[in-house]
């Protein structure tokens, strides 16, 4: 497409590149338009403001497009799909091999990981939550890493530059990464842009990436993206996983595990 440099004539484009794709990223618009990324984003700041897309990390979504924007507290997301995420947390629990080194995102799902985890002092776990700390401290043997930073009480959870840093020189394993979000289009999306930005660092420092999540995630989008679904290694989910799912693994080449 040539440069095109009207403001107007830009922003209409955007608009119909949004609405066609879903999405659209900063970096490559500034390239495709021949203008600064700060243009594009005020461009973006435009759009947002008249209801045709949301901002969204290095971008913006349709609007509309985001169908999950309460992010509920811990205490709700403990008392639903219990046994689903028992039965999953089990499984991927299954997948810690002795001398691994793991990172367990924060969650209700990878909680139910650290419960059931065995009690082995060849295994090293790293994470932001504190309640997976308190259930691992309570096994004796098991090395436990918590990463620093600012508490988040909403969801008992780290975050901030010294969560982040902390991992900066670090390599682990595997990575179970609990989700809000999980769609085909969109990618794994979580409500709180830190968390975002947290597990980004995460998958980064992981040789292995393992989503894990219950049926209902299926389909949703928060506004906030973590990855494409094409950079996961593993899903471990309940025996729901829709049909979507399994062809996109098919495709992109991931595994699924059903719990």
């Amino acid at each position: 497409m040539p440069v095109t440099r009207d403001t107007s004539e830009r922003r209409q484009m955007i608009t119909m590149l949004v609405r066609e794709r879903g999405s659209v990223q900063v970096a490559p618009l500034a390239e495709r338009f021949g203008v600064s990324m700060q243009t594009i984003r005020k461009d973006l700041h435009f759009l947002t403001q008249r209801g045709v897309a949301e901002r969204s990390y290095g971008g913006a979504i349709l609007a509309g497009a985001v169908n999950d924007t309460a992010e509920p507290a811990v205490e709700v997301k403990r008392a639903i799909h219990t046994d689903e995420k028992i039965r999953i947390g089990r499984l991927a629990a299954a997948m810690v091999s002795p001398g691994e080194s793991v990172v367990l995102d924060s969650g209700t799902t990878t909680l139910q990981i650290a419960m059931h985890l065995p009690d082995d002092e060849d295994i090293t776990v790293l994470t932001n939550d504190l309640e997976i700390l308190a259930a691992l401290a309570r096994k004796e043997r098991i090395n436990v890493v918590m990463l620093g930073g600012a508490l988040r009480r909403k969801n008992r959870a780290f975050y901030g530059a010294q969560t982040v840093g902390a991992l900066s020189d670090l390599r682990v394993d595997k990575l179970f990464l609990g989700v809000d979000g999980f769609d085909i289009d969109y990618g794994i999306t979580t409500h709180y842009e830190p968390e975002a930005m947290l597990n980004r660092k995460m998958v980064e420092a992981a040789r292995q990436v393992i989503a894990v999540t219950d049926s209902s995630k299926f389909g949703r989008v928060c506004l906030h993206r973590i990855i494409d679904i094409a950079e996961i290694d593993d899903l471990v989910a309940d025996d729901a996983v829709p049909d979507t799912v399994e062809v996109a693994a098919e495709r992109l080449d991931f595994r699924i595990h059903r719990a």
